[in-house]
């Protein structure tokens, strides 16, 4: 990120300390500096080893206030899910054409999401899907032949979660223009979503560290137990 006048005019309203939930939701929108409706992000530091395959933290969880962005989501289906994907809202529906358009270089979607019997098709662009966190799984819901669920949920603002090899995760909570209510109802969601993720091998504090950010401002320390208690 490029750090110009904006960014250190806003950093100089950061202090040097473990902010209260509500008061760092309250600082955030004197960080704004960009023209856009910057995203709320939410980074946790866990105490976690993702080397070691139950403690490589991955899920989905469903907003309560919604992300604030217009989600485009694909479904790979056949015969009489095609039209259900159509009816639910899916923004692009098929199999075999989809498949060649990606593998052609074309990522015009946010979430893919398979029925089983699609999968034969979707398995063979996990090499271009998989690194870009597109590919459908059953463990996140987004192979299933509950098409109509599937796609309303991830309309209606359910976001994937994944720790990376350093124990952070990073998750949107919203955007800087939603309430206070909004974003703190999804921030407590998000926190009860991670602590009901803790793997029973992990040792010692859990929740390390947290921040909330905007996509580009500087870093809000929050207060790690105080969030811990509130979403209990």
């Amino acid at each position: 990120m490029m750090k110009n006048k904006k960014y250190f005019k806003a950093d100089a309203l950061i202090e040097a300390k473990d902010y209260e939930l509500e008061e760092a939701v309250d600082l955030l929108p004197k960080l704004k500096t960009a023209k856009f409706n910057e995203t709320v992000e939410m980074v946790f530091l866990l105490g976690v080893d993702p080397k070691q395959s139950d403690q490589n933290i991955r899920g989905m969880v469903s907003l309560p206030a919604g992300t604030g962005k217009a989600v485009k989501v694909l479904v790979f289906a056949k015969g009489e899910k095609v039209k259900e994907a159509e009816e639910a809202g899916a923004d692009f529906v098929g199999n075999e054409e989809l498949a060649k358009k990606i593998q052609d270089g074309w990522f015009g979607f946010d979430v893919a999401i398979a029925t089983p019997d699609a999968m034969d098709i979707v398995g063979k662009l996990g090499r271009v899907l998989g690194p870009r966190g597109l590919m459908p799984n059953p463990k996140l819901g987004t192979v299933t032949n509950d098409v109509t669920k599937a796609v309303n949920e991830m309309k209606a603002g359910k976001v994937e979660y994944r720790v990376d090899k350093f124990s952070n995760l990073h998750i949107p909570v919203g955007k800087v223009d939603f309430s206070k209510e909004n974003l703190i109802a999804n921030i407590n969601t998000i926190v009860d979503t991670v602590l009901k993720a803790r793997p029973s091998s992990a040792k010692g504090q859990y929740i390390k560290k947290c921040y909330l950010s905007l996509t580009m401002s500087p870093s809000i320390k929050i207060n790690v137990s105080k969030i811990v208690k509130a979403a209990k």
